[in-house]
């Protein structure tokens, strides 16, 4: 008898392993060469870009939650990623236009191959493929977006991490020390 959490994990496996594998070098190398990282989305995609901005943050990346008080303006040489499954959220798509309008880069992560956001993007990372988002039993309204992108954007921190040596100790030097 197969389960909901199989039906769930073979959909997730489905989805990050149709996922193009150079995103990950280009979404990796666009943080590098980023002065600060600036990352948006709505509902639960930012809760998904806050779990990003963490990492990010632990592995010596500067960034910032869009949304929070203490995000500062952005500007040339910044990096904007926007987490929108549609790519057409229309607060997402009016951040993107003034990131682009004061010379900072955008990559948009979404689940269409074609959006509103996509086009302005400087690099637009599709999870899965147009067809992966098929109605699945039991996972309403985004969930197989927001989970397929979690993992496929632990899995570059992790690459992250490893490729560029940072040590562990360093990450939790950095964790938040007022828990």
């Amino acid at each position: 008898m197969t389960t909901h959490q199989d039906l769930l994990l073979n959909k997730i496996t489905e989805i990050v392993g149709s996922t193009d594998e150079s995103y990950e070098a280009r979404l990796i190398s666009m943080c590098d060469d980023a002065k600060r990282i600036f990352i948006t989305g709505a509902g639960r995609s930012k809760l998904v870009g806050n779990f990003l901005g963490m990492r990010l943050m632990h592995s010596g990346y500067t960034v910032y939650v869009q949304g929070e008080v203490s995000t500062p303006s952005i500007r040339q040489g910044d990096l904007l990623i926007v987490i929108s499954g549609s790519g057409e959220t229309a607060q997402l798509v009016s951040f993107t236009n003034k990131a682009k309008s004061e010379g900072a880069n955008v990559v948009l992560v979404c689940s269409k191959s074609s959006s509103t956001i996509g086009a302005l993007a400087d690099q637009t990372i599709q999870i899965g493929t147009d067809s992966s988002f098929t109605a699945t039993k039991g996972m309403p309204m985004g969930t197989m977006f927001e989970l397929s992108t979690l993992i496929f954007l632990e899995s570059i921190v992790s690459h992250l991490i490893h490729e560029k040596g940072i040590q562990e100790d360093k990450m939790k030097f950095r964790h938040a020390n007022m828990e």
